[in-house]
């Protein structure tokens, strides 16, 4: 599945919001070696070389328009194009800095696990991810999925992501390996313009792979079918916008 740099970055304030409240609550004074994982077009980068200097950061990202982007943006930070899955890092790490990707990969606690044998002492894991799938926007992809000609494309109408484990697993996983582990969930309220604009945001993330599979003979017809979904699960407020509630949970495992 390819990714828009430009489509995921019609939102870059509400989209870094999350980073920066991650990174606020890696308790490093100073990092030697942080990976930006799925770092995308870089803007969750840039907020890692701010605080540590862009000597110390590495991003990784699979898709080469993100990491194109990434570059331009960050020119003389290093960016590295690898599959998360089975990447290993060549040395211990201070930080492994993890925002809106793991939830992508249906074995992450394992990955997660992994990269804890990679961290230097008293170095931190810190990982947000969308934890949404419950949310009108994404159960409109379901049911747009199985109700036009173009459901046979859909394995019963479903190809919605993995959901997440609960916050115990990832308690359970890490614990032992970690002299603290954070766990928290933040709901986040953005006000959108107008159901068009909550349509544009999942189109840069959740939305795609629906799209993908529709195909380009039926995407037109997909679009207006989830529009109309979202125009009725999301009604106007006093202002006329749409406020678009968006569930994220994050976790912070420090070394032993």
């Amino acid at each position: 599945m390819a990714w828009s740099a430009e489509q995921y970055l019609q939102f870059e304030d509400e989209r870094t919001r999350p980073a920066r409240d991650l990174l606020a609550h890696v308790p490093l004074a100073q990092a030697k070696r942080a990976y930006d994982l799925g770092c995308g077009p870089g803007n969750s980068t840039a907020l890692i070389v701010e605080r540590f200097g862009g000597h110390a950061v590495t991003g990784l990202d699979s898709d080469a328009d993100m990491l194109a982007k990434a570059r331009a943006r960050l020119p003389e930070t290093p960016f590295v194009a690898a599959d998360l899955s089975t990447w290993e890092p060549p040395h211990d790490v201070d930080l492994f800095y993890a925002n809106a990707v793991l939830q992508w990969l249906p074995g992450h606690l394992a990955l997660m696990e992994r990269l804890m044998a990679h961290l230097a002492p008293g170095g931190v894991l810190a990982v947000q991810m969308p934890d949404n799938l419950d949310e009108p926007c994404h159960r409109a992809m379901e049911a747009t999925g199985a109700a036009g000609p173009w459901r046979a494309l859909f394995a019963g109408g479903r190809i919605r992501r993995t959901p997440l484990p609960p916050p115990a697993a990832y308690y359970d996983r890490l614990s032992p390996h970690a002299r603290r582990v954070d766990l928290w969930h933040t709901d986040y309220y953005h006000p959108m313009e107008s159901a068009e604009a909550i349509v544009e945001w999942v189109k840069g993330t959740g939305l795609r792979p629906y799209l993908d599979a529709a195909g380009a003979e039926h995407r037109d017809a997909f679009l207006a079918d989830y529009t109309a979904r979202i125009e009725q699960a999301y009604p106007p407020m006093a202002d006329g916008r749409r406020l678009l509630r968006f569930p994220r949970l994050f976790v912070v495992a420090v070394q032993a």
